[in-house]
């Protein structure tokens, strides 16, 4: 049962403790604006170094994992602020004492991608899509560019960013990206959980997150500082980043100048 519901989000303990379960609960979109993204950072927060903690569950109501990152929130008077709590929730996600287990079902695009990539292992339903569609808004994806290289092949990870194709979940589970295919991914999660992390002790699995992830989260500090200024300094003063969102909003197709 549901402990809190913060926000667009529901946040409940079971397992006696053991497990974490977050669950995005504003379908269809489930959109990672600035209420979501202050709710799973609220959430993570208040159960860090929770005693027993073992595992968390990250998963979504209705259709869709998540549509990405609002699009408004992107705008250059507004990107600043949505880029920065977006990877602090990243960071510390990222850097989180006990493994993120993901479960994802129709689309995990943009925004919400970043957020599953932050976790651990992903847990796909056969219909999940996967993708990374910023460039076709003449923008990129500040925290996917750092995030996707720990998961798959640097070519892999080039093609999802510069072409900002979809791909399905066979095809994510092919390159790396997804873990295990399930039709229900919740439940092939929480097995991977009570089979393999609930029997450990939660001191240790800490102490093991951490040994794994110590460089690469050093790496992601410095990496997301060097793509936020870029995005913002460089890619927001260009006219075609600019001219692709208002587009999007508008619903018309935009015309580049490359420039």
């Amino acid at each position: 049962m549901a402990e809190a519901a913060a926000g667009p989000l529901k946040v409940w303990l079971e397992r006696e403790g053991a497990l974490l379960r977050l669950r995005l609960a504003r379908p269809k979109a489930n959109l990672c604006d600035a209420e979501m993204i202050a709710a799973l950072h609220a959430a993570f927060d208040a159960h860090r170094g929770a005693p027993g903690l073992r595992g968390v569950l990250l998963d979504a109501e209705g259709p869709h994992f998540s549509f990405g990152a609002s699009v408004e929130e992107h705008l250059a008077e507004r990107c600043a602020g949505m880029l920065a709590s977006l990877h602090a929730l990243i960071l510390a996600m990222a850097g989180y004492p006990a493994p993120i287990l993901v479960a994802v079902r129709g689309q995990c695009l943009g925004g919400g991608l970043e957020v599953a990539l932050a976790g651990g292992p992903i847990f796909a339903a056969p219909g999940a899509a996967f993708g990374q569609p910023e460039i076709k808004l003449g923008v990129f994806a500040p925290a996917a560019s750092c995030l996707l290289p720990w998961r798959v092949s640097a070519v892999a990870a080039e093609d999802l960013l510069w072409s900002g194709r979809t791909i399905d979940a066979a095809c994510a589970h092919a390159i790396g990206l997804v873990q295990q295919r399930a039709d229900d991914p919740e439940a092939a999660a929480l097995a991977y959980f009570d089979e393999h992390l609930a029997p450990r002790s939660a001191a240790a699995l800490a102490c093991a997150v951490a040994a794994a992830r110590a460089p690469r989260l050093r790496e992601l500090r410095e990496r997301l500082a060097e793509v936020e200024r870029l995005y913002l300094d460089r890619l927001m003063s260009t006219h075609d980043a600019n001219e692709g969102l208002a587009a999007f909003i508008a619903k018309r197709p935009p015309v580049w100048e490359h420039r």
